[in-house]
């Protein structure tokens, strides 16, 4: 039996798989820091059960391309935006980051797994070394898929270095700037924005 939970959003429960990443605090906090222009096309990298594909689509979003290595996320995230009422908006990419995108959009979005780890065991979860495996594959990638005055929103633990997020993006001729903080126990989450 493949059983699901479900997550709350927008007055709505949703359905979680339990193969697939559950919305967290980290989730909600970024999808709370998002500002988007209307009919703006957007992507969403590593869309999980989908819940930043529903906030860019309740925010206004014309098209949302969800992004996920893992099928079961892209087919939560087709059901949770067709449940919505957004079915005909939301198109399901089966790719390792951009690998498979050739597409530009106005918004990115990406909640990154950070979680240091020697090797990426928990794909949702595992940075790799130092938390950043990932994270440092997307910030070289995603500035090739944005459009011109588009902007890119993905959230980053303390633990693994804003200073070295930073002048990375500096390096790729970048702006980014950090947005919202918030602190738990052992760590602290920030929101970065970026412009290019």
């Amino acid at each position: 039996m493949n059983a699901s939970l479900k997550f709350y959003f927008n007055k709505q429960y949703f359905d979680a798989p339990n193969t697939v990443y559950y919305p967290s605090e980290d989730s909600y906090f970024l999808a709370e820091n998002i500002s988007i222009k209307k009919n703006a096309k957007a992507i969403d990298i590593g869309c999980g059960t989908g819940i930043q594909s529903l906030n860019l689509l309740f925010k206004g979003a014309s098209k949302v391309i969800a992004i996920d290595i893992n099928k079961k996320a892209l087919e939560a995230t087709k059901k949770n935006c067709e449940q919505a009422g957004f079915g005909k908006k939301t198109k399901c990419v089966k790719s390792n980051l951009f690998e498979n995108c050739k597409e530009k959009a106005d918004i990115i979005v990406f909640n990154p797994p950070y979680v240091v780890a020697e090797e990426l065991k928990f794909k949702e979860l595992d940075g790799g070394k130092k938390g950043r495996e990932i994270l440092d594959k997307f910030l070289e990638q995603f500035p090739e898929h944005l459009e011109k005055n588009g902007k890119c929103f993905f959230i980053q633990t303390n633990i693994n270095g804003y200073a070295e997020t930073k002048n990375k993006l500096k390096k790729l001729g970048v702006k980014a700037e950090i947005i919202a903080k918030r602190s738990d126990f052992f760590e602290e989450l920030a929101v970065f924005e970026c412009k290019n």
